[in-house]
C-alpha cells in the first residue's frame, strides 16, 4: 500500500467509496467537495491505493493555523482491520505537525461508536464541544 495524493481522475473511486462508506448526504455534494479541496490545501487530499491502483481509502484534511481538521476518512469494506485507516490517519498527523499544529479535530456522526472506538484507539478523545454549522452555499 502507498499513501500519494488525490488526482483528478480518482473522483469516481473516491465518490464511491465514500458512498459506500456511508459518509455521503443528499444535502452535501461529495463531488462538489472534492472540488473545493483541490483550491484549498490539495496537498492535504490524499488516497491510499493497493499495488494495483485500486483505492483502498482516503482523507481529507487541513490546516487553518490553529487546529488541524480530519474529513471524509473513509476506507473499502474489504480493508478494513488491515491497518489503512491507521496509516492515513498517521500520514495527516504527521504531515500537520510538521507544520506546526498543535491539536487535529475530526467530526464523527452521532451514534458511529464503531468510528469513535477507532480514533480512540488512536489516541483520540472525545471534547467536551457542541458542534454548530451554518451552511453558506447551498449544493442542491
Amino acid at each position: 500500500m502507498r499513501i500519494r495524493p488525490f488526482q483528478p481522475e480518482d473522483t469516481d473511486a473516491v465518490v464511491a467509496l465514500w458512498a459506500d462508506a456511508g459518509l455521503t448526504r443528499p444535502w452535501n455534494d461529495p463531488r462538489k467537495d472534492i472540488a473545493r479541496k483541490l483550491t484549498v490545501q490539495p496537498e492535504f487530499f490524499v488516497v491510499a491505493e493497493d499495488e494495483t491502483g485500486r483505492i483502498l481509502g482516503a482523507v481529507m484534511a487541513g490546516y487553518d493555523g490553529h487546529r488541524g481538521w480530519m474529513n471524509y476518512l473513509a476506507t473499502q469494506l474489504d480493508s478494513r482491520g488491515l491497518g489503512v485507516g491507521r496509516e492515513l490517519v498517521t500520514h495527516v498527523e504527521t504531515r500537520l505537525r510538521d507544520l506546526g499544529c498543535p491539536k487535529v479535530n475530526l467530526q464523527v456522526r452521532a451514534g458511529n461508536a464503531q468510528v469513535v472506538d477507532f480514533y480512540r484507539r488512536l489516541g483520540y478523545e472525545i471534547d467536551d464541544t457542541v458542534d454548530l454549522g451554518k451552511r453558506l452555499i447551498p449544493d442542491v
